[in-house]
């Protein structure tokens, strides 16, 4: 009988691969983008829903920092359901399905290329109707992933905007070098290798009904799959946000020992993190925090910058949440019925 949580776990340890063959393709893959987009785009959108929406997250502050141009999330029923015709030239578009299957995504992302748009595609299969109907793509190729949490295809989809952003850079400075790229997988290996600060936290955890995951910048997107993989696999009622946001009236449900997940990487948030985090402790929280410091419950590797450390944090956080599924008797691979691929219109 095959144990709660294997196929999970076996997704989670081919991440240091997944990396490093989309670091190997760099150049490939940015020169793909650069034949593509034409330099300077007026805007940018980015097409996502579920854990491909938290990886958007992440992307709308690499790509803003590298073009200095706006850059939203759309809301594709605005689209799909309200018949709404954007008017797009000179703008990019970003769609990002791990399956590239995703009706919706599929057909506002082409909406958004017959409204003037150049679109690019994120996603696991380089054949998809997504990657179809774009006219570049970045192919993650994570490989197959059959257990109901996203976790290698996460992961991959943050990786494809950090070089969707160099691609676009223009000269741009960003927050991470060819050297965080180089050891951003052996920094995953190390964090997978080592279980018990993710074990020990879930005990914190424990039976909790509501959990809240803060951060703030880059490593927002983070925090919120975070919140996703712990309500998705555990059932807790978990809400991820930034700590400005959190500061601005939310902080009042943090009492009566809430836990509370910091994310933070050293960057120019990290102070804001820990003023929250202080707050809520002085308020009962029991705080939980993912940082590159040894102090740490959840420690994430130095080597690995502010920008690139969504990633590492993301696996800690991957940790987390199969901890506390297991520790609450349920199996992390197929939590509560819900299936691999969900066909929203």
């Amino acid at each position: 009988m095959t144990a709660a949580g294997a196929q999970m776990t076996a997704e989670m340890a081919e991440q240091p691969r997944v990396l490093a063959a989309l670091a190997a393709r760099r150049d490939e893959l940015t020169a793909h983008v650069r034949d593509a987009v034409p330099a300077g785009p007026t805007g940018i959108v980015l097409v996502a829903r579920g854990s491909s929406d938290n990886a958007a997250v992440f992307g709308r502050y690499v790509l803003e920092l590298a073009t200095r141009r706006p850059v939203a999330l759309a809301a594709p029923s605005l689209v799909t359901r309200y018949g709404v015709q954007d008017r797009l030239d000179g703008w990019l578009a970003v769609g990002v399905s791990q399956s590239g299957r995703t009706p919706e995504i599929v057909s506002v992302l082409e909406s958004f290329g017959a409204a003037g748009a150049t679109t690019v595609a994120i996603t696991n299969d380089r054949d998809s109707a997504l990657a179809r109907v774009a006219a570049a793509t970045i192919d993650t190729a994570a490989g197959a992933e059959k257990a109901v949490p996203a976790t290698k295809t996460v992961t991959a989809q943050f990786a494809a905007f950090a070089l969707l952003a160099e691609a676009l850079s223009g000269g741009s400075e960003l927050p991470w070098s060819a050297d965080a790229w180089a050891a951003l997988p052996d920094a995953v290996e190390a964090i997978l290798a080592d279980d018990a600060p993710a074990r020990a936290a879930a005990e914190v955890v424990g039976d909790a009904q509501g959990l809240v995951a803060i951060a703030r910048g880059l490593l927002l997107g983070a925090a919120l799959e975070a919140a996703l993989k712990l309500k998705e696999m555990t059932g807790i009622l978990a809400e991820g946000a930034s700590a400005a946001d959190f500061l601005h009236g939310p902080i009042a449900v943090v009492r009566r020992e809430l836990p509370v997940l910091t994310l933070a990487a050293g960057g120019p948030a990290a102070a804001d993190v820990a003023e929250f985090a202080d707050a809520a402790r002085a308020r009962g929280g029991r705080v939980l925090t993912i940082a590159p410091d040894a102090s740490a419950d959840l420690p994430i590797p130095t080597s690995i910058p502010d920008g690139l450390a969504a990633i590492t944090a993301t696996v800690r956080a991957q940790q987390l949440a199969r901890e506390v599924s297991l520790l609450r008797g349920i199996d992390p691979d197929s939590p509560f019925g819900l299936s691999k691929v969900t066909e929203t219109h």
